[in-house]
């Protein structure tokens, strides 16, 4: 696998321990956090799979495009739009105030990232992730 592509998943997991770090807090979870941070997780995902592929791809957050890319490369991927779509508008949504991202979305934001990882770590033959130290 290329150093890069390796770089990518590496960040992708960071995000992920984020995602699950934030879901073990009982109290005052940043649900914010969550959401962003399983967007992140799949785009950096999607992004890893394009670069492995030596395909570029532009500074963009949007997921639906990025899989677009990847469709040819990874048909079974296809089942996870409707959640990569969901999942598109938490690189901006609630970065800024206004809007605040809730406990039922955060946790529905971590489910679908965790799915869409699988089927990746699946695709591209990666070890299972390892569980944060505690």
């Amino acid at each position: 696998m290329k150093r890069i592509t390796l770089e990518w998943v590496s960040k992708a997991e960071g995000d992920y321990a984020v995602v699950e770090h934030e879901c073990r807090i009982r109290k005052n979870r940043n649900n914010d956090a969550i959401c962003f941070h399983a967007q992140q997780c799949a785009e950096k995902y999607l992004k890893a799979r394009l670069s492995e592929a030596g395909i570029g791809f532009p500074k963009i957050h949007d997921l639906t495009i990025l899989l677009n890319m990847a469709r040819k490369l990874e048909p079974l991927w296809e089942a996870h739009r409707r959640d990569l779509a969901f999942l598109t508008d938490f690189a901006v949504k609630f970065r800024y105030p206004g809007e605040s991202a809730d406990k039922k979305t955060a946790l529905r934001a971590r489910t679908m990232c965790g799915s869409f990882i699988k089927t990746v770590r699946a695709s591209m033959n990666l070890r299972k992730r390892r569980r944060p130290r505690r």
